[in-house]
């Protein structure tokens, strides 16, 4: 009795800082103090994924999933995965499998972050359903032109006029203009450069100008093709219109109110990434590129072949599985868990019509009310699936295949196998485990201490 009362008191306190803290920063935010934002919360709250080990979800009737994902590693030497599942917005499962760093045999644990590639656009696109509901833009705001949300002189040199029709919603739902026809705007540095006569590694800004430079491969809204781009250019209306940043925006506003404290852009180069941040791997046979920093120097995609950091809004974050989940169940519309959005902005966001497709933020959703979101580049496979019956979960590889995204098809059937023989489940949530720290990792004690790039 007396342990219930001491842990019932604990957890009523932990809620009482974390709501001064989060409203200490929405403060610091309306006076426009740009400072506190640039502190990383973990340095102040260890996130909750840190008091999560392998061994929590050890002794659960999961060995079936376990086996599956296994399989899935083995077939194409994926090195390590983490895997998180939630029911009816509790958080059952969190286990890592395989090596977060296979050369030095270290293991994945629930704590480790992955690149989650595209995902990062149902991050992006939930900020900015979030920034409609708050009347600070709307979806049929004029991205470009005179009275355009991206008017400063750098985006003002164009010669297509159809670049004025280009709103919000069109390039939240890849209707913005632009086909991958002759490549992807984010892939191409080196061209931009020269084209540009901007310096390498080029920026986000020097990528929307060479594009603007071009014309439109269609007309805005007429028809839809995945845009990269049209992302990243959300991303920059998210910072011209707070005045404090993308990535500070969606962390103080969506995650930070979620108990989301580890979820952050990546980093380029291996020696930049996070401390807890597991290695990235491709296949055997992958063919070496030049650097986005050098037009000489030739390395592996996933270090220093892609740009993370100018990908930022479309494909830059960093999360474990257990903290994406637990923004996945706030905007599921499903009762357990409050939602962070608005009944109105989730269904716009899912509502696929009667033949299923269509989507802002997801890759996909169907008839039976089940959504998904994938994400692959080089180095990294992730998938994270919203099922209709209060079931959802996510899956991070630190290695990638020939596959590409078209590997999520084995991940659902692995999922769908391993959850169905689930016979009794867990009644704890791990989104609120709470544990003395002294219980962390031996790893754990340095990086709750303040993570950052090293």
């Amino acid at each position: 009795m007396h342990m219930r009362k001491f842990f019932t008191l604990g957890l009523i306190l932990k809620v009482f800082f974390l709501t001064v803290f989060y409203f200490i920063d929405v403060a610091m935010i309306s006076s426009g103090n740009s400072e506190m934002n640039k502190v990383l919360r973990s340095e102040q709250n260890p996130p909750f994924a840190y008091r999560i080990t392998n061994e929590l979800s050890g002794l659960y009737d999961f060995h079936h999933l376990q086996s599956g994902i296994e399989s899935i590693l083995a077939r194409y030497d994926i090195k390590g995965a983490s895997v998180a599942v939630a029911r009816d917005g509790r958080l059952v499962y969190a286990r890592g499998i395989g090596y977060a760093d296979a050369g030095s045999q270290v293991p994945v644990e629930p704590w480790h972050l992955f690149r989650v590639a595209s995902i990062s656009k149902l991050i992006t696109a939930t900020t900015v359903m979030k920034m409609t509901e708050l009347n600070m833009i709307s979806l049929d705001d004029r991205v470009f032109g005179p009275d355009g949300l991206l008017n400063d002189s750098a985006y003002l040199h164009y010669t297509d006029r159809r670049y004025e029709n280009i709103t919000v919603r069109h390039l939240l739902d890849h209707s913005g203009g632009w086909n991958r026809r002759f490549g992807d705007h984010m892939f191409m540095p080196h061209l931009i450069a020269r084209e540009m006569e901007a310096d390498l590694p080029v920026q986000v800004s020097d990528i929307i100008q060479f594009a603007m430079g071009k014309r439109l491969h269609f007309n805005p809204g007429s028809r839809r093709s995945y845009s990269n781009l049209g992302y990243a250019i959300l991303g920059e209306v998210i910072s011209n219109v707070t005045g404090i940043g993308y990535e500070d925006y969606v962390r103080q506003t969506i995650l930070y109110p979620l108990g989301i404290h580890d979820m952050r852009i990546g980093a380029n180069l291996e020696e930049d990434s996070f401390k807890n941040e597991v290695k990235y791997y491709e296949q055997y046979n992958a063919i070496r590129v030049k650097s986005i920093y050098d037009n000489e120097e030739t390395v592996l995609k996933s270090y220093g072949g892609n740009d993370i950091r100018t990908l930022g809004a479309a494909g830059g974050w960093v999360a474990s599985s257990a903290e994406l989940l637990k923004l996945i169940t706030a905007i599921d519309g499903k009762p357990g868990v409050p939602d962070i959005l608005s009944p109105g902005s989730i269904e716009l966001m899912t509502n696929a019509g009667p033949s299923g497709g269509h989507t802002i933020g997801w890759a996909g959703a169907d008839r039976r009310g089940n959504w998904w979101r994938t994400g692959s580049f080089a180095g990294t496979t992730a998938f994270v699936m919203r099922q209709n019956n209060g079931l959802s979960y996510a899956v991070l590889f630190n290695s990638s295949t020939y596959r590409g995204s078209s590997l999520s098809g084995e991940i659902i059937r692995e999922m769908r196998t391993g959850l169905s023989k689930v016979r009794q489940w867990p009644e704890h949530d791990l989104f609120y485990h709470i544990d003395h720290p002294s219980h962390f990792h031996p790893d754990i004690a340095e990086l709750g201490q303040g993570l950052k790039a090293n």
